[in-house]
């Protein structure tokens, strides 16, 4: 890996990795589990960075959906599907979703926002939050190792390729959150067009 490259690793890995859970998560985890086996970044540093960007993430927008929730929701009628979607989860399956949100696509990003909004006490949400976030940053960080370990093993030394590796994972998730957006902002263009 060129010096400039390592450099940066060195320097800001785990700030991007931290900022990166705090506002999305599994690509970055996965990528941040895959830099510990290829020897950049330590696997137990990627799962802490991990775990405190997603607790704090989510309940930032925990408090975000209890202070701001129902005015958000008015302004976004697009988001009620998804909200009545996980207001139905937490009816039936209360504290499982709020340890596991974070592993169910589609509501993941949504979850903290919707308990914010319910009657779930703060302290509760935090506590179970924290268990939840714990498990999937211990998941993401050894799958992310563990897929990394796969490919050594299909590539051979992995090593020559990590450059290109590397470049391949992130175009990847640039490319999925690139569809992400698209998806999002399609949606709202079709939520405004008069009927």
């Amino acid at each position: 890996m060129p010096q400039s490259l390592q450099a940066l690793i060195d320097s800001y890995g785990y700030a991007v990795l931290f900022v990166g859970t705090f506002l999305e998560g599994e690509t970055v985890l996965l990528l941040g589990g895959a830099a510990a086996r290829l020897g950049y970044l330590r696997l137990e540093w990627v799962i802490a960075c991990a775990f405190l960007g997603s607790l704090l993430g989510d309940q930032l927008w925990f408090w975000i959906g209890r202070r701001y929730g129902r005015a958000l929701l008015a302004r976004r009628p697009t988001w009620q599907q998804r909200v009545d979607r996980v207001h139905a989860m937490l009816a039936r399956y209360e504290t499982p979703l709020l340890i596991g949100f974070r592993f169910v696509y589609g509501i993941r990003n949504l979850t903290p926002f919707v308990v914010g909004m319910s009657r779930i006490a703060p302290a509760k949400f935090v506590v179970l939050n924290a268990l939840g976030a714990l498990l999937w940053s211990v998941v993401g960080g050894l799958l992310g190792y563990a897929l990394a370990q796969a490919a050594d093993a299909l590539l051979g030394d992995i090593k020559r390729f990590e450059l290109e590796l590397l470049g391949v994972l992130v175009a990847l998730g640039f490319s999925v959150w690139g569809v992400r957006l698209l998806r999002h902002r399609r949606a709202r263009r079709g939520a405004r067009e008069p009927e």
